[in-house]
């Protein structure tokens, strides 16, 4: 069977990572009213996918022994949308002024890299999220800095 999956993560690649549920759709269906019709709760539905998620890199390395394999799919792709020049629209980590940080949001990505930014519509507590994700990022960096440094 196959489903056309639209969903969005933005932020870091991690534990504060952001999934986009309020744009998230299922062969146009938004992907919350299918939730509803399930005999879970909306929230521990939720919560599964997150978790799987966020802990996918985990089950790669358990199965396969490693997650190079992943990443250098990510990887192909991201060239092949250089090297086309194709602006192509992908979550693809780059510095961002707005959140004084680098983190994953919707670029468009050709021959320049990443040609522009852009913050997707989102719920309230997505854009919370978001905030959040950034500031583990700042202070990860400025740990990092700090360890350099000394």
């Amino acid at each position: 069977m196959d489903l056309d999956v639209q969903a969005v993560v933005m932020g870091e690649h991690g534990t504060s990572e952001v999934l986009l549920w309020s744009s998230a759709s299922v062969g146009g269906i938004p992907v919350t009213d299918l939730l509803t019709q399930d005999s879970r709760s909306v929230e521990d539905t939720r919560g599964e996918i997150e978790n799987y998620i966020r802990y996918a890199n985990i089950t790669i390395i358990e199965g396969t022994g490693a997650s190079q394999y992943g990443i250098g799919a990510v990887s192909a792709r991201l060239v092949e949308a250089v090297l086309r020049d194709e602006r192509a629209v992908l979550p693809v980590a780059a510095y961002f002024s707005r959140y004084d940080v680098t983190l994953s949001l919707s670029s468009v990505l050709g021959a320049g890299g990443v040609q522009q930014m852009h913050v997707p519509t989102m719920a309230s507590e997505e854009h919370q999220a978001l905030l959040e994700s950034a500031r583990v990022l700042r202070d990860a960096a400025e740990r990092a800095v700090a360890v350099a440094t000394t």
